[in-house]
């Protein structure tokens, strides 16, 4: 038995789900969400959201969980919001954004300019003394992880020093170099 998948999702307050034809719709203050689903029924009962399964098929055994994770992520992104904080490291690295346009200065010879999708809000914060922040922020979590992870590939942390793009919070393995 799937363990994730027979958890119900409670549905907060000032959020809505349709159910229709395969498709899941979720309303919040955020914003709407749609999903596609098969091989599982999804029903809302009392205020939660419960996902099951008719059979125990191999397809129906790996959805189960699938489609109750995404069910879960879809609420609380349309009723909280989703973050992602990238951490810039690197002398002369700098980021700066104007409206939905990102703009990174990361050692090559021209700045990478990125324009982001209207869903996605994007801030990048400068300070005095401190590695530059960029904060997405977005209702989507699918959408915020995979532009973060775009703009992450742009200058992946190496080993030795560090320097590149890094989640705020992440740990990286660290080599020690060349010994004489």
């Amino acid at each position: 038995m799937s363990r994730i998948g027979n958890n119900p999702v409670v549905i907060p307050n000032g959020v809505t789900v349709d159910i229709k034809d395969g498709i899941v719709t979720v309303k919040g203050k955020l914003g709407e969400l749609t999903q596609n689903f098969d091989s599982v029924d999804i029903k809302v009962e009392d205020g939660n959201v419960l996902v099951t399964r008719s059979s125990d098929t191999k397809d129906q055994k790996a959805k189960h969980g699938l489609y109750r994770s995404l069910m879960r992520n879809m609420i609380e992104g349309v009723s909280k919001g989703w973050t992602k904080e990238l951490e810039l490291v690197g002398v002369g690295y700098r980021a700066s954004n104007q409206g939905q346009t990102l703009e990174l200065a990361l050692g090559f010879s021209h700045n990478i300019v990125m324009s982001l999708a209207p869903e996605v809000k994007v801030e990048a914060v400068n300070e005095k003394g401190k590695n530059p922040i960029i904060k997405l922020t977005s209702h989507d979590k699918q959408l915020v992880g995979q532009i973060a992870a775009k703009i992450r590939g742009f200058r992946k942390p190496e080993p030795y020093k560090g320097k590149g793009i890094k989640f705020v919070g992440e740990v990286l393995r660290r080599k020690a170099g060349k010994s004489a």
